[in-house]
């Protein structure tokens, strides 16, 4: 285990946690770039292929999940695939306007007001915006111990 690799690593791992909270960093693509990084400066000394395989198939489920939560809190709420946009619209200007509080006011706002737009009435959009906002935060939530264990079996591994 060399020092300064290592130390690299958990920047690259501190941004990725953060990227995982926050809709504009890839989050968990991150953890595993710092895996491959520390993989080259220490010449893959103490990480082999099948630890790279099994963070790889991590990265790909954490991803999975990022493109399904929301859409099937929408959906399961009576959703459309707009009310999915506009709740990842509504995350972004959430973010940009209000900070992190905006992360999750904005999908439910975003969600509610396309739905509104659609012709829904208001309770109905409401319903809605939740079961969009509730995918969005239980993707997060999978996503985060996701990218806890690819972190814990990369310190195992190393360690």
């Amino acid at each position: 285990m060399e020092i300064l690799p290592l130390i690299f690593t958990l920047v690259i791992f501190s941004i990725g946690v953060l990227g995982t909270l926050l809709p504009v960093i890839p989050g968990p693509a991150l953890v595993f770039f710092g895996m491959v990084l520390y993989g080259i400066l220490t010449e893959f000394a103490s990480l082999d292929l099948d630890f790279y395989v099994l963070q790889l198939i991590a990265l790909i489920i954490a991803s999975l999940i990022d493109n399904v939560s929301s859409a099937a809190g929408a959906k399961i709420s009576g959703g459309s695939k707009q009310a999915v946009m506009g709740a990842l619209a509504g995350t972004f200007i959430g973010l940009a306007t209000l900070g992190p509080i905006g992360i999750a006011v904005g999908p439910f706002v975003g969600a509610v007001l396309v739905e509104i737009l659609r012709g829904k009435r208001p309770f109905d959009a409401v319903k809605i915006g939740i079961g969009t906002l509730i995918g969005l935060l239980g993707g997060v939530v999978l996503k985060l111990i996701i990218v806890f264990v690819m972190i814990a079996n990369f310190f195992v591994a190393v360690f």
